[in-house]
């Protein structure tokens, strides 16, 4: 899944590579994607130097997006909230098995004015906000792979296991008022095994201002070939010995999808969060072998401690 929450907040970056494709193979969405990743990070880096006074309350989240952990209060210094969650999922990227996981939630947090560093599970990261209405983001994060026993039903044998990989994370969010309650969203997915661009629009619902409410986005998702191939192609040997037809995708559009955030603070410590989420793939990775539905669904919920 490539949208999701605190990372993978945001992505749940599914799993890793299949087969090599040399540079001849790429599109021209290839070139404008890596550009346009040199692009965002060089905002990134603008947005690090570039500070803002805007005063922060007690009771006032960073932003009040509810798919943004803020375990903060509006104070700085340390934060730290655990909790558990419980989402239904597919086995891996494009599967048509469903299952359910349980895991870890929340996030280990410093707070120093309008810029927090988090540690959560297998992302660290930092964001920050400026002028108001300008949130940045980078986070580094580990991606798992993806093993041939992921599909229960023998679907991925014959194809092997799938690396794994260090991934970073680049996001910028534009909200058209301090309430949040309408935001653009662009985001640069990139690693050793490909990139991939997400670009949404997102509305906010309630009127607390610590992440209360519920929020809807619209992404649309862009790959270049590494990253569509590395869930969905398949090279000459995988095809010998797996009996499925060779596959190599190029890069430009992956998918368009929808996603919903809720969360609730029960009090000033508990809290209690939800996300759904889906996505309808392209036309070509459709046609792919490897998978076995043209969408993919998520649902998920949880709860969340606050120290």
């Amino acid at each position: 899944m490539v949208f999701s929450q605190e990372l993978y907040a945001y992505f749940t970056l599914d799993p890793p590579t299949l087969g090599d494709h040399p540079a001849s193979t790429h599109s021209g969405a290839d070139f404008r994607l890596r550009k346009l990743t040199g692009s965002v990070l060089a905002v990134f880096i603008h947005a690090l130097f570039f500070q803002t006074a805007l005063a922060q309350n007690g009771t006032t989240a960073l932003v009040p997006l509810p798919s943004v952990d803020d375990f903060t209060r509006g104070d700085d210094g340390w934060a730290l909230g655990l909790g558990l969650s419980v989402e239904y999922e597919a086995a891996y990227e494009g599967s048509d098995e469903y299952d359910f996981e349980v895991g870890p939630a929340g996030a280990v947090q410093w707070r120093r004015g309008d810029d927090i560093f988090y540690w959560a599970g297998e992302a660290l990261g930092w964001r920050g906000l400026r002028s108001d209405s300008w949130l940045f983001e980078t986070v580094v994060a580990f991606e798992e792979g993806r093993e041939e026993s992921d599909s229960d039903d023998g679907r991925l044998d014959g194809l092997g296991d799938a690396d794994e990989d260090i991934e970073v994370v680049l996001q910028t969010r534009r909200a058209f008022d301090a309430d949040w309650r309408y935001w653009l969203d662009a985001r640069i997915v990139t690693g050793d095994n490909g990139s991939l661009g997400l670009f949404g629009v997102g509305r906010r619902f309630g009127d607390q201002n610590d992440g209360t409410g519920h929020e809807i986005a619209v992404a649309v998702v862009f790959h270049d070939s590494d990253y569509a191939n590395k869930d969905f192609g398949i090279d000459a040997e995988q095809s010998a010995a797996s009996g499925l037809d060779e596959t190599n995708l190029s890069g430009g559009f992956r998918s368009i999808g929808l996603n919903y955030n809720y969360r609730h603070y029960i009090n000033e410590n508990w809290q209690i969060f939800g996300e759904a989420v889906y996505e309808r793939y392209s036309s070509d990775i459709e046609d792919s072998p490897i998978a076995r539905n043209n969408y993919e669904a998520e649902v998920g919920a949880g709860f969340i401690y606050v120290f």
